[in-house]
């Protein structure tokens, strides 16, 4: 008998974590959409540099608002995160197919793409809070397997572009179509045991993130990592096409830059669940501090080799896609292993939403930057990311040696 609930609790949690992964990949296809599509609106429709670049991170803007008021409210914490999720999505999915009918880079497009952002808040650490309540000792593959969905469907806007050709219309006719489809999918996912639910409201536990040295120090890796990663996946398609133009064709040069893009963004998702099973068996710490060395150095690496022969850069940038987000799950679980159960939902919320005003930044600044520097210099940069976040997490690997 106890075998037979055993295999039965086991597939439960199997089929749960399919349906969010799932439902995480088709929701988070709209984060990217309209840096895929960029290329092609700006061929049909005069868009400045400076209205692309409010377009790509307009996302960023609007998911930290959402973020904070998620985190204050308690949201995931309070109520039943499916719910959240599968409302989120939906608004996120209406708001996305209202860029059919709006002008392409003008202030209502620019918006709606703020408010999708917002309601993304409400489905990329709801999804956290979800998956780490089906585990602690496998927590770190747990969290890898949701932000590895993330990863993929963040990619996902790139090949959907790539395979439709110029037809931009298209591609946010079907991601706003998959969003759709992740919010009835969530819906039939199931809570783990290690689920809690907060209480009441309390907006106090917010300061847990600078009272606790061991939350702190994991925030401020996250800072550092969070410096390079969405400011590469929103403009390494761009970079790419720049590079391959010294010795490419226009056309030959903007279909490869798509499908570096999505690859770039897309063979991350398959590292972050590696990594999450090694992090399990070495360490989480010790995995943040590998991925950001590589990324650190393959920004670097990237750099040297722009504008010469297609193929270096070419690997050079998937190397780079590989090792910059594997150790994003792992930030987030050391967060959940240090704080509360029932308050982990959000402090990774929180987490993720002082990460993104980072992003927003670094997003908006990457074309001002290009501008003055050029793309080597620029691309260098990112690397700085990565060196500080390491040096918080040798901080925290100390502290928790000395405990």
């Amino acid at each position: 008998m106890g075998a037979r609930v055993t295999n039965a609790a086991i597939n439960v949690k199997v089929r749960s974590l399919v349906l969010l992964i799932v439902s995480q990949i088709s929701a988070m296809s709209l984060w990217f959409v309209s840096s895929a599509i960029l290329p092609d609106m700006a061929r049909e429709f005069a868009i400045s540099e400076t209205r692309q670049a409010a377009l790509a991170s307009a996302v960023p803007v609007g998911f930290v608002i959402g973020a904070l008021f998620s985190a204050v409210m308690g949201l995931s914490d309070r109520f039943d995160p499916r719910r959240v999720f599968a409302i989120c999505a939906l608004l996120a999915a209406a708001s996305g197919a209202c860029l059919l009918v709006v002008y392409p880079g003008g202030g209502a497009s620019i918006f709606l793409r703020g408010f999708t952002g917002a309601m993304l808040a409400g489905v990329y650490p709801v999804g956290m809070k979800i998956a780490v309540g089906w585990g602690e000792k496998d927590r770190g593959l747990l969290v890898g397997l949701l932000v590895g969905a993330l990863t993929i469907g963040s990619a996902s806007p790139h090949l959907v572009a790539f395979l439709g050709g110029a037809d931009w219309r298209l591609t946010i006719l079907i991601v706003s179509g998959l969003t759709v489809i992740s919010a009835l999918l969530i819906l039939l996912a199931g809570l783990g045991p290690y689920h809690r639910k907060a209480p009441k409201f309390d907006a106090s536990v917010i300061a847990i993130a600078w009272t606790n040295k061991r939350v702190r120090y994991a925030y401020l890796g996250y800072f550092g990592h969070m410096w390079e990663l969405y400011a590469m996946w929103a403009w390494i398609g761009v970079a790419s096409l720049a590079s391959y133009q010294y010795t490419m064709s226009q056309q030959a040069a903007v279909d490869l830059s798509k499908l570096t893009a999505f690859l770039a963004i897309g063979v991350g998702g398959i590292a972050c669940v590696l990594g999450g099973y090694v992090a399990d068996r070495i360490g989480k710490i010790q995995i943040t501090i590998l991925a950001m060395a590589v990324s650190g150095l393959a920004a670097v690496a990237t750099a040297l080799s722009f504008g010469g022969p297609v193929w270096i850069t070419f690997v050079l940038i998937l190397i780079w896609g590989v090792a910059i987000i594997p150790d994003s799950p792992q930030f987030s679980a050391l967060v959940a292993d240090a704080s509360p159960p029932e308050n982990a939902g959000s402090l990774m919320t929180f987490q993720t939403a002082l990460g993104f005003t980072l992003t927003v930044f670094t997003v908006q600044l990457t074309p001002w930057l290009v501008s003055l520097l050029g793309w080597p210099i620029v691309l260098a940069a990112m690397g700085l990311g990565p060196a500080f976040g390491i040096y918080f997490m040798l901080k925290l690997r100390n502290l928790a040696k000395s405990a």
